[in-house]
């Protein structure tokens, strides 16, 4: 008897037979379950079942054991579409699969296998309860988004490292049980982790119970609530740093420019007003001491060239490069809640010191003579800490250590561990992009190696020459490529320097295949680099070693340093430090001897020409002679460059006008040169203009020059232009302080134009500046492309504002051919519109729901359109032309607003005493002189002022009232 049911009387039982257990041996195949055709509940365990067949005929199954088997693969379940409960742990699964039509499974049991991937589980929308512990999974990806209904998920004993893996979880809305580390398997290393229970219940608020632990009281989860509260204000506060130092640098940087430009600047500027004052006078003599003046302008020309090639934006965009790393440094920080630390050192750290020397012993001046480098100059050090990335490390060397069969080996273990470099190849991957992913999950598998085209390991070496290879070789072709003279384009670099057990290695011959199959015995291989391609000197030391190491998880990042290549050009150096080490040089920012001596040399050249007398105002008389006419309306050409003007009214009798010059003036209007129907030509460059408004009526106007003024705002300017010259076509706008650049935005709006700064304006460019034009105003369509409905704030360690966070990780939820609804608009809680070209706030009176918005790096210059968003609570308005608040009275549940890198003057105290929930404010790199005003913001909990003009410290008796 088995089951309750004699052997004899099977075939008359068999239909009421609903329960069936097999739990003995003598079972090695699932056979005879056809004879049970009303089967609900089958359980098969501890039998020989390789895998699952023979449910055909059990319809009605809703719940299958089949565990402590030898089953291989998930199979044979198609028929079984009423199955609500599945039990298959304690077996050899490897992959997920085969699931797809238990829609109604809620339970579903695969511990105890060899799954490495989740996967499959997609059509699971009934799963309640999923059971994955004690397999080797180390990620989780989006694979269970789709499981809305789960509500326990067990993923204990498995290889989960990253909090990043966590997070993900968060969508899981309904997830009220989840371990990580049950008392029964072994803990994720990410459980090892600091802060790894305040970091999920932050991420899950939901939760009930965490790792057996009962978690759903509410002061467990308020305390996770202030911990991440106080680290993301740490955090804010660090990176806003990083930036301040940045807006210091640069203006430092730009400061330091224009000193150095000053002679060479005044020089063209010598030479251009003396080319246009000789221009008036055609005569024979004019044309030999023309042509000398044009050699002379070429010659000052390439020496400015050369000071701009050497100062432009080259070492900004360095400063520009370390800053972003550095708030990417921070925000991995933050992300891994202080699991994943990056100190930079400073020469009082021991192991600054020790990395500087590492490097500089494995830098072989021969391997660079080829491009006359001489030193290098080590300008940053970081240290990494990264948890759970030394605890893979340490792990993987014990138990490798432990697999030894004599103790010599463990003993001596320390002598098979190296520092080595790794240079990211630029042409395989993206730099930056892989430095992340190394500081973060390390490196990658010897498999993804060998997807990139490289060797099937880690590729690594004790050599800088050897290490950076690639990434010189490939700056160099890129340079030829795009005709760079630069003689060391690959000045700057960057390394990481890995703690490595090399175990044991062996040595290959160049051109041998690195191949762990050819060599099981081993941990990694190496060649004997005698020389890199670029070396020119003598045979190295065998030391010199390029090494592979099959296994990822015994190499350990420890630092990244940031060093660039010091030149020696004309026995002068280009880059010295005051406090170098041997091979160093000097700060290249200062002037060597022999540019100078060009400089001066290029001043001197003939012709020396005399300045004449400058006119401070016009009359009839003066303009006849100046024109050399008898009657003003036969006035067509005019010449008053390098007088003392700032006003012209007289020339508005001159009808006939077509060519007028004014430069080298006093100007800081054009309002007098308006209603001339005649002009086509008007040179107005050197002046001190700061607005393009009060030209008007000059509808032949075919080429403007305004180079060298004083002109901010483009997009009125332009305004002005596209209105009143209609038939513009050719300008010249460089050297004005333009806030952004402008090459594209006058495309879009002065489409008439055939040349813009003596570059021919192509079709194509034209038709793009065309397309960003239409797409610089808020219209249903940007509405549309870059909104959000969702109802709250994701939960994720990110200093981005909501609105940015929202339309990153949730999608418009309408696509541009659907019909929508009437009311739409309505439905819109999050708008991000940064980097549109937007100048106006307008079509946004219909978004009443609007809670979370954000309107960065645009031409916004007033804050309007607004009135209609009542719900509003946050507000970005950075990197704009912004001058008042004026506008946001109406904002009542405003609680977070910033208004970074605008052109505020002062806190309107008027427009914030309307603002009550106001907690947070930011207005850094605006022109604020004074706190007043801030007294009124009663609920203001965080402030950042950096980089204004605030220079006295009793303004911080304003804040008094607010705290």
């Amino acid at each position: 008897m088995a089951n309750g049911v004699c052997y004899e009387k099977v075939s008359q039982e068999r239909s009421s037979i609903s329960s069936l257990e097999v739990f003995f041996s003598g079972f090695p195949r699932m056979v005879g379950l056809s004879l049970f055709p009303k089967l609900c509940q089958l359980t098969i365990v501890g039998q020989n079942v390789k895998c699952i067949e023979g449910l055909e005929c059990c319809l009605l199954l809703r719940e299958l054991w089949v565990v402590q088997c030898h089953l291989t693969g998930i199979s044979g379940l198609h028929n079984c579409v009423q199955l609500q409960k599945l039990y298959l742990y304690d077996n050899h699964i490897c992959e997920i699969k085969n699931l797809e039509f238990q829609i109604n499974l809620e339970v579903l049991w695969l511990n105890n296998n060899c799954i490495s991937q989740i996967q499959g589980l997609d059509t699971l929308l009934n799963l309640k309860e999923l059971n994955l512990a004690d397999n080797i999974i180390e990620k989780i990806g989006h694979s269970l988004d789709p499981n809305v209904s789960l509500q326990s998920l067990n993923l204990s004993g498995n290889k989960i490292s990253s909090f990043k893996e966590l997070t993900l979880l968060s969508s899981l809305t309904n997830l009220r049980v989840l371990a990580l580390k049950d008392p029964t398997s072994t803990p994720n290393p990410v459980c090892l982790l600091c802060n790894y229970a305040t970091h999920i219940l932050y991420h899950m608020p939901g939760l009930q119970r965490l790792d057996t632990y009962d978690v759903s009281s509410k002061e467990v989860k308020a305390v996770a609530e202030s911990t991440v509260m106080k680290k993301m204000m740490y955090y804010n506060m660090r990176v806003r740093t990083a930036q301040r130092k940045l807006a210091e640098v640069r203006f430092s940087m730009i400061e330091r420019k224009k000193s150095l430009l000053q002679l060479p600047e005044e020089s063209i500027r010598t030479l251009s007003f003396t080319l246009k004052n000789v221009c008036t006078k055609p005569t024979i003599y004019f044309f030999i001491i023309l042509s000398r003046i044009l050699i002379k302008m070429e010659a000052l020309r390439e020496r400015l060239a050369v000071w701009s090639r050497r100062l432009d934006e080259s070492d900004l965009a360095q400063a520009r490069n370390r800053m972003e790393y550095t708030v990417q440094f921070l925000l991995m920080e933050l992300e891994s809640v202080g699991n994943i630390r990056l100190e930079e050192g400073c020469s009082s750290d021991l192991w600054f010191t020790s990395c500087c020397d590492l490097l500089l012993s494995r830098f072989t001046p021969s391997d660079y003579r080829v491009f006359g480098i001489t030193g290098i100059k080590i300008n940053r050090v970081i240290r990494i800490f990264n948890s759970a990335l030394r605890l893979r490390f340490e792990d993987k060397l014990h138990s490798l250590l432990a697999s030894e069969d004599t103790g010599i080996f463990s003993q001596n273990y320390r002598r098979r561990l190296d520092h080595l470099f790794y240079v990211a190849d630029p042409e395989k991957t993206r730099e930056k992009e892989e430095l992340m992913c190394i500081l973060e999950e390390g490196f990658k598998t010897a498999e993804h190696y060998k997807a990139l085209g490289r060797e099937v390991a880690v590729p690594l070496s004790n050599i800088l020459s050897v290490t950076e290879q690639p990434r010189i070789e490939h700056t160099l072709r890129k340079a030829s490529q795009c005709g760079n003279m630069d003689q060391v384009p690959f000045r700057h670099g960057q390394l990481i320097v890995s703690k490595v057990f090399v175990g044991h290695s062996m040595p290959i011959r160049e051109g041998e295949p690195v191949d762990r199959n050819s060599n099981p015995r081993v941990c990694s291989v190496y060649q004997r680099s005698q020389s890199s391609k670029t070396n020119t000197g003598p045979e190295c030391s065998p030391r010199r070693r390029q090494w592979f190491v099959f296994d990822h998880e015994l190499v350990l990042p420890e630092y990244i340093i940031y060093f660039e290549y010091i030149i020696e050009v004309n026995n002068s150096w280009i880059n010295q430090g005051p406090s170098v080490m041997p091979g160093l040089g000097t700060d290249r920012h200062e002037a060597p001897s022999n540019d100078i001596i060009l400089d001066k040399e290029v001043l001197n050249m003939e012709p020396v020409l005399k300045p004449h007398p400058r006119l401070l105002s016009l009359d009839n008389k003066i303009l006849l002679n100046v024109a050399r006419a008898n009657v003003l309306s036969q006035i067509t050409f005019l010449n008053l460059h390098g007088n003392s003007l700032n006003k012209i009214k007289e020339i508005s009798h001159l009808t006939a006008l077509r060519h007028l010059t004014i430069s080298f003036n006093e100007f800081t209007r054009l309002d007098d040169i308006s209603h001339m129907p005649n002009l086509e030509f008007l040179d107005a460059s050197y002046n001190h203009l700061v607005t393009l408004e009060g030209i008007k009526g000059l509808g032949r106007l075919r080429e403007l020059d305004v180079r060298w003024n004083k002109l901010t705002k483009i997009r009125e300017d332009t305004a002005v232009l596209r209105k009143h010259t209609p038939a513009l076509l050719k300008f010249q706008t460089r050297n004005n302080p333009w806030n952004k650049t402008v090459r594209m935005t006058i495309l879009g709006r002065l489409t008439t134009l055939t040349h813009l700064d003596d570059v021919m304006v192509t079709e194509e460019e034209a038709a793009d500046a065309r397309r960003m034009a239409a797409g610089s105003k808020i219209n249903q369509v940007s509405l549309l492309a870059h909104s959000c409905t969702s109802s709250d704030r994701p939960r994720s360690l990110n200093l981005l504002s909501t609105a940015q966070l929202l339309c990153l990780l949730s999608p418009a939820p309408w696509s541009l051919s659907q019909e929508l609804e009437p009311d739409w608009t309505a439905r819109i809680t999050a708008l991000n519109l940064d980097s549109q070209r937007i100048s106006r706030l307008i079509n946004l009176n219909k978004l009443v729901n609007l809670r979370w918005a954000s309107f960065n790096d645009n031409d916004i210059s007033k804050v309007e359109g607004l009135d209609g968003c009542l719900k509003l609570e946050e507000l970005s308005l950075n990197n704009n032309n912004i001058s008042t608040l004026s506008g946001l009275s109406k904002l009542h549940r405003l609680n977070k607003m910033s208004v970074d890198g605008n052109q505020l003057s002062s806190l309107d105290a008027s427009v914030l005493d309307q603002l009550p929930n106001l907690s947070f404010l930011s207005v850094e790199s605006n022109h604020i002189s004074s706190l007043h005003g801030i007294q009124r913001v009663c609920s203001l909990l965080e402030l950042y002022i950096g980089n204004n003009q605030i220079f006295t410290s009793r303004d911080i008796y304003y804040l008094k009232a607010s705290i």
